[in-house]
């Protein structure tokens, strides 16, 4: 018996609906039959967009059947998060004054899924102005963690993972300021990469098309897929510069080949905090499924991690100070809590000179890091320190924001420096059965390697989505 269209993946879908087995309209209704199941319990699509995309999949496949080129992406259903413009639709940023902030055009990484035939079905929850590393916004409520709904979806990308994960899009679009496209692929089980900066489009109209400097250099748009498959095939597709992100660039998708056996510097502790079992033993699971598939793996860890966390948080907490006035108003009570908390753990710069300072010593760390990697172009690492925590876990006080960075702190460094970092699931933790996911950070513009590499753990420790929510 053939599975569910829902269970597909992107790669396996076109090249189904290519070959005439399935149509668009019937990989639509599948995907809308899914999203009216189970996104009841688990709240991940919030607003569902039944006639434009049954609409696009009439029109898909009418042109398939006139002889059209067909794009790699042809028919397939795909979320987007609700702080990405999708043409006519509300980017609400998951807060109740942008509840009708219609887009007047679509931001680039949509019109580019769209122009290789993706059908947009849903936009997917965020917490409040993306600030939160768990999902729950004051306009539509907290997503819940398929896997088990005490536990975080992580965030800020958390309905796209949530979606993805159980089964109601083939690929989720997010984006990544301190690591919400792989929070929350960590936490639902899917795989997502965070491009090298610049490589794929940041623009935007709502609420404003002008970026804060941190968002300039640190935010970077990218997919959440099931399979690493589906995500090159995404990053493909959007990848290359576009005019309205000026910093956006025309990068070569595979890069050089390099020396074989690649090093990959295996961190299983990474420098600032503890790592429990779960996510140490995954990294040792992923680091074998490496050693297997040919790499040379060693224990070694980047120059000034702790710096580059610090780093990280302080240039956040500096570049936000002067407009959280401003985005105040229309935050919900627990997105305030958070950046309360974290405004009191990390305090903004002082001055100009203090500021200057921080990014000076963001070029010292780049440059030690470029050396690093020089030698070890791929570093292993837990995703997070420890299995999905409880929701709330990050608005309790100061205490509690340093424990969420503490958690999260093996992603921000790839923030601070523009690297490709890619997460998946490195199997199931015997205990919990959850997943646990890993990250393969590249060196710059090397988003092939850590694909690649990703790969390998997928190969050797897959982890079978789509699943039922597991409430």
């Amino acid at each position: 018996m053939n599975p569910p269209i829902w269970r597909l993946g992107a790669l396996e879908m076109a090249r189904a609906i290519a070959a005439r087995q399935v149509s668009a309209r019937q990989a639509v209704d599948a995907h809308l039959a899914r999203i009216e199941e189970i996104n009841p319990r688990l709240n991940a699509v919030v607003r569902v967009l039944a006639d434009p995309a049954r609409a696009a999949a009439d029109a898909a496949d009418r042109a398939q059947a006139e002889g059209a080129a067909l794009g790699p992406l042809h028919g397939v259903p795909i979320t987007v998060k609700e702080n990405i413009d999708v043409a006519g639709e509300p980017s609400t940023w998951g807060c109740l004054p942008l509840a009708q902030a219609l887009a007047p055009l679509d931001a680039p990484v949509v019109a580019r899924m769209r122009a290789a035939g993706a059908i947009v079905v849903g936009r997917t929850n965020l917490p409040d102005m993306g600030l939160r590393m768990h999902t729950a916004s004051s306009l539509h409520g907290a997503t819940l963690n398929p896997w088990d709904a005490a536990r975080t979806p992580g965030g800020s990308s958390g309905g796209d993972a949530c979606a993805v994960a159980s089964g109601m899009a083939a690929i989720g679009l997010g984006n990544d300021l301190g690591g919400s496209l792989r929070n929350p692929a960590h936490a639902c089980g899917v795989a997502s990469i965070r491009p090298t900066a610049g490589r794929v489009p940041d623009a935007g109209m709502v609420p404003m098309p002008d970026r804060l400097l941190a968002r300039q250099l640190m935010m970077v748009q990218g997919p959440i897929a099931r399979r690493v498959a589906d995500l090159r095939l995404a990053l493909r597709v959007l990848g290359g510069a576009d005019p309205r992100d000026p910093w956006s660039l025309d990068l070569p998708f595979d890069g050089p080949k390099p020396a074989w056996p690649l090093r990959v510097a295996v961190l299983e502790d990474p420098p600032g905090g503890h790592v429990r079992p779960a996510a140490r033993d995954a990294v040792r699971r992923a680091a074998d499924a490496l050693a297997d598939a040919g790499y040379e793996v060693t224990p070694a860890c980047p120059p000034r991690f702790e710096e580059a966390l610090r780093l990280w948080a302080s240039i956040i907490a500096a570049d936000f100070a002067g407009v959280l006035p401003l985005l105040r108003p229309p935050m919900g009570a627990e997105s305030l809590a958070w950046s309360d908390a974290f405004a009191a753990a990390v305090p903004a710069a002082a001055d100009a000179a203090t500021l200057s300072r921080l990014w000076t010593r963001r070029d010292s760390v780049a440059r030690d890091w470029a050396l690093f990697m020089a030698g070890y172009p791929l570093v292993l690492s837990p995703t997070w320190s420890d299995l999905p925590p409880a929701p709330g876990f990050d608005t309790s006080g100061p205490e509690s924001a340093r424990a969420t960075l503490e958690l999260v702190r093996a992603v921000l460094p790839a923030n601070l420096l523009g690297l490709p970092s890619a997460c998946v699931p490195a199997g199931l933790d015997p205990a919990s059965g959850l997943p646990v996911g890993v990250l393969l950070t590249g060196a710059r513009a090397r988003d092939d390697l850590c694909l690649d590499a990703a790969e390998a753990v997928e190969r050797r420790w897959p982890v079978d989505t789509p699943i039922d929510p597991r409430l």
